[in-house]
C-alpha cells in the first residue's frame, strides 16, 4: 500500500510540475531556443537574423512560454506592418508551442500576450496573420478561440504552393474605456501566470 501510494503521489507531482509553464516576454538569450521550436514544428523555417530584426524592432511582441527546467516550449514572434496607407496594426510572423506541451492553452496566452502589447504599445487597431487552408487546429485556434475573422484567401502563398488564409482581429480600443479594458484584462492574466507559475 506504501508504494502504491509513493508512487501515486510522485505522479502527481510530475504531472503538477510538468504542467507549470511561465509566459514572458522573450529576450534575446531566448531567439536560438525560439529558433529551435519553430525547426520542430512548422515547415516555414527562418534564419537567425529574421528572429534577431523582430527583436531589434519590436522587442514587446514577442513572448516566450518557458518550463520549469527553463526550456522555451512555444514562442509568437510577432511585428508591427509599416504600411502607411492603412491604420497601425501588427502582424503574427510565428506562433509554435511544442507537441508536448499543446492543448493547455499556451498558444492562447502567447497571442493574447503579443496582442494586447500590440494595442497598448503602438496602438495598433489590428492584427493579421496566415495560416494555411489545411491546418484545421490552428484555424479552430485563431476563429474560435481568438475571434480572427477571414480577410483574404492568398493563393500559393506558402513555398510548397498551399493557399493561406489572410486573417484579422480588429482590437476593441475605439475610446479610453475600451482600453483600459485590455489593459485590465492584461492584470488579470498576469496574476493567473504567476498563480501557475
Amino acid at each position: 500500500f506504501f508504494i502504491e501510494t509513493t508512487t501515486a503521489v510522485l505522479l502527481l507531482l510530475h504531472l503538477f510540475f510538468v504542467k507549470m509553464v511561465c509566459i514572458r516576454m522573450a529576450t534575446v538569450n531566448d531567439l536560438l531556443q525560439m529558433q529551435t521550436t519553430n525547426l520542430w514544428c512548422l515547415p516555414e523555417n527562418y534564419q537567425m537574423k529574421y528572429y534577431f530584426y523582430h527583436m531589434l524592432s519590436w522587442p514587446q511582441l514577442l513572448w516566450v512560454a518557458e518550463d520549469s527546467d527553463g526550456k522555451v516550449v512555444g514562442y509568437v514572434l510577432a511585428k508591427m506592418e509599416e504600411d502607411e496607407s492603412q491604420p497601425p496594426h501588427g502582424h503574427i510572423t510565428s506562433l509554435a508551442v511544442l507537441r508536448t506541451h499543446r492543448k493547455r492553452g499556451i498558444a492562447t496566452m502567447l497571442m493574447r500576450r503579443s496582442q494586447v502589447e500590440m494595442a497598448t504599445v503602438f496602438g495598433a487597431h489590428f492584427v493579421s496573420l496566415h495560416v494555411r487552408k489545411s491546418n484545421r487546429a490552428a484555424f479552430h485556434l485563431y476563429t474560435e478561440t481568438l475571434k480572427y475573422a477571414i480577410n483574404d484567401v492568398e493563393k500559393g502563398y506558402y513555398a510548397d504552393g498551399e493557399d493561406a488564409y489572410d486573417m484579422r482581429c480588429t482590437f476593441p480600443h475605439k475610446n479610453k474605456n475600451d482600453l483600459e479594458s485590455i489593459v485590465q484584462n492584461l492584470s488579470v492574466m498576469k496574476l493567473e501566470n504567476k498563480a501557475s507559475a
